[in-house]
């Protein structure tokens, strides 16, 4: 095959296109989440529920890029191969991604939905309610939301350093 073939440039369109939907879809999400956090009750929950939805579609694009990837790499005829650094150092941190999504990113993002929909649903203090502080529910969002603005940081420069690695490929 090898890097001037018709069969490689499509591969890498569709890996980079993967990457653009994909990434893209995703990495604004902390604008969505500021947002959902200043319309609270239910534009604030329709605004989060839009961003996981687009985000759960994003996943299997971010998915694809690594499959198309490693595609790239075979297809290449030995111009790009598994042991060049660039390459498996991308693989590896790709895999811290993903892992550090499915462990505590996706989890968190669920709870927090779960969350906003019971507060959601229990409206707002009737009136002469005394005013004792917020209710548990919006105690336990601020700490997800933290916690999700933690791991979305390291993930952005998880993908900006795996970016890199693509542009000037150490080890080539």
């Amino acid at each position: 095959m090898g890097v001037d073939t018709n069969a490689y440039n499509i591969v890498l369109t569709l890996h980079i296109l993967c990457a653009i939907v994909g990434f893209g879809g995703v990495t604004l999400n902390a604008l969505y989440g500021r947002e959902s956090k200043r319309r609270q009750g239910p534009g604030g929950l329709a605004i989060t529920e839009a961003n996981y939805t687009v985000s759960s579609v994003a996943e299997y694009f971010i998915y694809a890029v690594f499959v198309f990837g490693v595609v790239l790499v075979i297809l290449s005829d030995e111009v790009f191969t598994f042991e060049q650094t660039w390459v498996w150092l991308a693989i590896v941190l790709y895999a811290v991604g993903i892992s550090l999504s499915h462990a505590v990113l996706f989890p968190s993002v669920r709870r927090m939905k779960a969350l906003m929909v019971e507060l959601v649903e229990m409206g707002p203090p009737p009136a002469g309610a005394p005013v004792g502080g917020p209710p548990p529910q919006a105690v336990e969002l601020e700490a997800l939301g933290q916690r999700v603005g933690a791991v979305s940081s390291v993930l952005h420069l998880d993908l900006v350093v795996i970016l890199g690695l693509m542009v000037w490929k150490p080890g080539f």
